[in-house]
């Protein structure tokens, strides 16, 4: 029984070791292998940040939220439906800010309305969107944010 259970720890550390270093860094909710991940902002490794595009001006670089793969009844959600919630989504992970973002006082002149690190809402069809290995993530004007948010969770996710 012990060979059975070290073969398949070792499967799944193969399977870890093999995931895109975006997919690091979310992380089991519960124990079970099925539990919902969620995002860490504290596993976004620098090397994982450098290799990301630097938002030129007063862009900002957004990792946008990802939805549970699992309804509140249970069922199970395909990983293409919980891929087109995170396209759906209003809401994401400030990963960097351009040199230039917030820097116009007319504009801004209580000051930054977000920085890195923080949760924030937008626009729907805000920004431009690509893919990187591991996930997508989304380039907005400084001025597409509508909030800040402390809580991702405490949103609801309707698509």
């Amino acid at each position: 029984m012990s060979d059975a259970n070290s073969a398949l720890e070792q499967k799944w550390a193969q399977e870890e070791a093999n995931k895109a270093p975006l997919q690091k860094a979310y992380e089991k909710v519960g124990n079970k292998k099925t539990d919902e991940e969620k995002l860490n902002p504290e596993k976004l490794s620098s090397d994982l940040l450098n290799q990301l595009p630097e938002p030129t001006g007063w862009r900002i670089l957004i990792l946008p939220y990802r939805g549970q793969a699992r309804t509140e009844g249970g069922i199970y959600l395909t990983e293409k439906t919980v891929e087109r919630q995170q396209i759906a989504t209003v809401l994401g992970y400030v990963l960097k800010t351009g040199e230039l973002a917030y820097q116009d006082e007319n504009k801004f002149p209580t000051g930054p309305w977000c920085e890195a690190g923080d949760w924030v809402l937008f626009g729907r069809y805000a920004g431009s969107r690509f893919e990187i290995e591991g996930g997508e993530v989304k380039i907005l004007n400084d001025d597409e944010i509508i909030a800040k948010v402390t809580d991702p969770e405490a949103i609801l996710h309707n698509y």
